[in-house]
């Protein structure tokens, strides 16, 4: 039985170059260590809610934005 190697993208993710084996926005957060975090997230400037992480699937050059909530005033 033959698995397939998962393609390497070259994506930005908060502006800075990556490359990443994720398919999913939810593979990429728990990929980059944000998968227990509290997030705002954006693909290619649209907001993507935390359920449709799992289906916003990730191609070659997307713009990712992973945002943290900030606290204080």
């Amino acid at each position: 039985m033959q698995t397939r190697a998962k393609h390497m993208k070259k994506i930005q993710v908060n502006s800075e170059s990556v490359t990443c084996h994720s398919d999913s926005l939810a593979d990429l957060l728990e990929e980059k260590g944000y998968s227990n975090a509290t997030v705002a997230t954006a693909v290619n400037g649209c907001f993507v809610a935390q359920q449709n992480r799992y289906n916003k699937l990730i191609e070659e050059g997307d713009r990712i934005e992973i945002l943290a909530p900030m606290q204080g005033g």
